[in-house]
């Protein structure tokens, strides 16, 4: 988000509604919400109402409009969990680190703000924001930097449940002033992250900044009915591009993405190489993949591709693994990601 935090006035407490709940007739000082996308008065709404009857009336801009309010009251339903960076991709820094390699991060991520964990991920402590180190080192020269001290720059996190509804979350991070949050499961762990850009993203679309580089396509067509696509596709998406339903029933509402579903079917982590076949029979081959996690695959539907009808020596989901091959692309039992890869800051 390259900017430090501004400062928001804390929203003033309602009882009886939802912060966002915005009825008609209300009262109240607006939301954050409400003031964000101009409609925080009735004098608005009825400046609309009035224009909707005149031929000079923008409706692009009030079909927009109404975009947006949808959006917002999404997030009263929708939860933490469901726009979270994964914990495999939180960049982070370990307490230990020394100023050339907390810039060395910041520079490589491209990022604002970096959680510290003292031995692992499970163990955070807080965050370093970037404009805190360029005006206490960047200026000064070598005798400044000599007297790094990471802890004298922490700055405390929000900790939430993956439940906590989005809307929730960033009436929080603007009373609190703390725009980067660490989703904490039932056992102390860590999930995921969030940041009030992400929140944000969620009303008005994906922001990008001078330093973002572009996102590559998820997924694209080698031939009719083949695909080589990124593990975090997501399925629906997927599924819509493509007209078919890969999801049996019983994972409909479990699995979000292509490497997702893949792990589901094997119950294990795929080698490289390795073929997965559903039960409608289409194919995963895994063409790029961790010992950890799969990084792209190869989607073959049923029906298509250059080999159909010819039996492949490919294992159906959820069988053995084969012996591990060694080296880096043998495929043991994951763990869990110590903090080493994001967050959208």
């Amino acid at each position: 988000m390259g900017a430090a935090p501004e400062r928001m006035g804390a929203a003033p407490e309602r009882s009886g509604r939802a912060a966002l709940a915005g009825g008609e007739g209300a009262e109240e000082p607006p939301s954050l919400l409400a003031r964000l996308f101009g409609c925080a008065s009735r004098r608005k709404t009825a400046s609309h109402q009035q224009g909707a009857g005149d031929a000079g009336v923008d409706a692009a801009a009030l079909e927009e409009e109404r975009d947006l309010l949808a959006n917002v009251k999404r997030m009263r339903d929708q939860r933490v969990e469901d726009v979270m960076i994964p914990r495999a991709d939180i960049v982070s820094a370990p307490a230990s680190a020394t100023l050339e390699e907390l810039v060395a991060v910041f520079r490589d991520a491209s990022l604002t703000r970096v959680p510290v964990f003292r031995e692992t991920l499970d163990d955070p402590i807080g965050f370093i924001h970037l404009k805190d180190l360029a005006f206490a080192y960047g200026f000064d020269g070598a005798e400044a930097r000599a007297k790094f001290d990471i802890h004298r720059h922490m700055r405390p996190l929000l900790y939430v449940p993956p439940s906590m509804p989005t809307a929730k979350l960033l009436q929080r991070m603007q009373a609190s002033r703390k725009h980067i949050a660490l989703i904490i499961d039932e056992y102390g762990g860590v999930d995921g992250l969030v940041t009030i850009e992400d929140l944000v993203e969620q009303i008005v679309g994906e922001i990008d900044d001078e330093h973002d580089g572009a996102d590559p396509a998820p997924w694209r067509e080698e031939s009719k009915g083949v695909f080589v696509a990124l593990a975090r596709a997501d399925v629906a998406a997927f599924e819509e591009a493509a007209g078919v339903d890969l999801l049996p029933p019983d994972l409909d509402e479990d699995v979000d993405t292509l490497g997702g579903l893949v792990f589901m079917l094997s119950n294990r982590v795929p080698e490289r190489g390795e073929v997965i076949e559903t039960p409608d029979g289409h194919e995963f081959e895994v063409i790029e993949a961790d010992p950890r996690r799969i990084k792209r695959l190869r989607v073959t539907l049923a029906g298509s591709g250059p080999d159909r009808g010819v039996k492949r020596p490919a294992r159906p989901a959820g069988g053995d693994a084969p012996p591990a091959q060694g080296g880096a692309d043998a495929a043991p039992t994951p763990d869990r990601k110590d903090g080493a890869t994001s967050e959208a800051a």
